[in-house]
């Protein structure tokens, strides 16, 4: 083989592997429940359940069906129709403050759990001003969220 079919091999794998990478999009669950299954479709068992603005990352899709992975890395299935691109971030560890403004200096509004979804509306720094489904609003430090 030739170096310059080589190259030519050797750029296409790292084409396709950059567009694997560019295909990972970002989605949050736009209904109060979703349901995450184990395949395609709603014969497939439910697995478990989520709830608004839970993030995705999509790895792959079939049909009107996507894979993804959440903040722990668990997979599954959750159909197109229920999802959007609203920017929204997860908390991942056992106990967060949300905060009435952008420091530490603000008085704590509320304290969270691991894994309650908020969709973002506004950023100042690398404090996020976030909103839970319920209507609960504040401040969080973006290196506590995912």
């Amino acid at each position: 083989m030739t170096k310059s079919i080589r190259l030519v091999i050797i750029l296409s794998v790292l084409l396709l592997i950059a567009a694997g990478e560019v295909f990972a999009q970002r989605v949050a669950v736009s209904v109060p429940k979703a349901n995450i299954r184990s395949g395609p479709g709603t014969q497939y068992d439910v697995l478990w359940n989520c709830e608004k603005y839970y993030p995705l990352i999509v790895q792959r899709k079939s049909g009107e069906w996507y894979r993804f992975k959440d903040f722990e890395n668990d997979e599954g299935w959750i159909h197109n129709s229920i999802v959007d691109n609203t920017r929204s971030v997860i908390t991942k560890n056992p106990k967060t403050n949300v905060r009435s403004g952008p420091g530490t200096q603000f008085k704590i509004v509320f304290t969270v759990e691991k894994g309650v979804p908020f969709k973002v509306i506004g950023q100042k720094g690398q404090w996020l001003n976030i909103q839970h489904a319920d209507g609960d609003q504040g401040w969080i430090h973006s290196p506590l969220v995912w």
